[in-house]
């Protein structure tokens, strides 16, 4: 198993459950996914005891995995509409 570089972002928001069904964070995701291909991977969960979803992302460098997980994050972190 090759051990990638990975970076975990914990993002607080009003509703976790919510957050995973929103149109903009789905496309965020597949858009990272889509990056990274099968030199990474992108996870998003809500935490099960904070207001809080975790986005971690591997990839082959750091700056990579840090930028994308940045990305998403951004976009998590933005109200609901």
């Amino acid at each position: 198993m090759t051990v990638l570089p990975q970076e975990l972002i914990n993002v607080s928001v009003a509703d976790k459950h919510a957050v995973a069904q929103a149109v903009s964070v789905k496309q965020a995701v597949a858009d990272a996914e889509a990056e990274l291909g099968e030199r990474g991977r992108v996870l998003l969960r809500p935490s099960g005891t904070e207001q809080l979803v975790r986005v971690m992302v591997e990839a082959t460098t750091l700056e990579a995995a840090r930028g994308t997980a940045q990305r998403i994050a951004d976009i998590v972190a933005k109200p609901l509409s």
